[in-house]
């Protein structure tokens, strides 16, 4: 068989690898940046690294001229993908971002960072603590003149809740600059597992090697999925007090299969003495990031209204 046609990992629809190290991704189309037609919300692109190619997609809500001086939250969204595909600037992450913008008057940050195989992890994390810095560094326009970093917020759905995690606790161990601030967590559907099952969990054998190989094809250098980086809550990782965020949203779906983990982060920030607020919601009936594929829907408007409430609530 020709390299180019043997399948050495496969997660079809979305994403393969061939053996000559080909890879195809589903969730490539690119949504250009400017003015949203449905909410008016202002985008850009940014290039942060030129010799990474890290960049970032802003989004900046129209404001009233009585309100044009205000400061607005920042909110830094990680999107998802397991790692392997999407971008800040697929259809998803742009509508989504251009929504949530508009309801709830933020600034948003929507992170480009790197991808496995080509870039495996930590890559994301070094890219998404990047961005942070750069962020509270004030050197972007939009930012130094129109967000509030004092009100940082980190975000993101599946792989990119995952990353909003890792960047929460380094934020907590190397302090940022005193005038920048994490208000807040909102982690969507969190990509998290472990060796052992918890709760209801899925049991089979099959299913829990399927998810332990993906881990280690994006982590190739892990421990396994008790790894921190997977497994917040096990053995040996860092304490969950170290997470900088004062208030977390957690936010889980009844049908999916990592539903279970997002309760046990909620329940394991809580146990730990960290001392902030954290909430949990599970949305009835629906399975993983739903919201993405069906966002126009009644339960995922509910739960868009739940973040935009997140965001909104202040509790200086």
């Amino acid at each position: 068989m020709d390299a180019d046609d043997e399948i050495v990992f496969d997660m079809f629809p979305f994403f393969r690898q061939y053996k000559s190290g080909r890879v195809v991704r589903s969730f490539t189309d690119i949504v250009p940046a400017g003015i949203d037609a449905a909410t008016g919300v202002a985008s850009k692109d940014v290039v942060i690294d030129p010799s990474t190619g890290l960049s970032v997609r802003l989004h900046l809500p129209t404001l009233g001229a009585a309100s044009h001086d205000r400061k607005l939250p920042v909110l830094v969204y990680f999107h998802g993908g397991a790692f392997l595909i999407g971008s800040a600037f697929d259809p998803h992450s742009h509508h989504y971002l251009n929504e949530v913008v508009a309801k709830a008057s933020v600034l948003a940050v929507s992170v480009d960072y790197r991808l496995a195989p080509e870039h495996p992890l930590p890559t994301a994390y070094e890219d998404a603590w990047a961005v942070l810095l750069w962020i509270v560094g004030g050197a972007e326009a939009w930012l130094s003149e129109r967000g509030d970093l004092e009100r940082v917020f980190l975000a993101g759905c599946s792989a990119g809740a995952n990353i909003a995690h890792q960047v929460a606790l380094r934020a907590g161990a190397e302090a940022l600059p005193a005038r920048a601030r994490v208000e807040g967590m909102i982690l969507l559907h969190p990509y998290f597992w472990g060796r052992e099952p918890v709760g209801a969990e899925r049991r089979d054998a099959e299913f829990r090697a399927k998810e332990e190989r993906v881990w280690r094809f994006v982590c190739p250098e892990s421990k396994g999925v008790d790894d921190p980086y997977v497994n917040p809550v096990a053995a040996g990782a860092p304490s969950l007090t170290g997470v900088v965020a004062r208030r977390v949203l957690v936010a889980v779906a009844e049908e999916d299969w990592l539903r279970e983990r997002g309760r046990v982060y909620c329940e394991g920030l809580k146990a730990s003495g960290w001392g902030g607020a954290a909430e949990l919601v599970e949305t009835k009936g629906e399975g993983h990031a739903f919201h993405v594929s069906n966002p126009r829907s009644e339960k995922a408007q509910e739960l868009m209204q739940r973040v935009v409430d997140f965001l909104g609530s202040n509790t200086s």
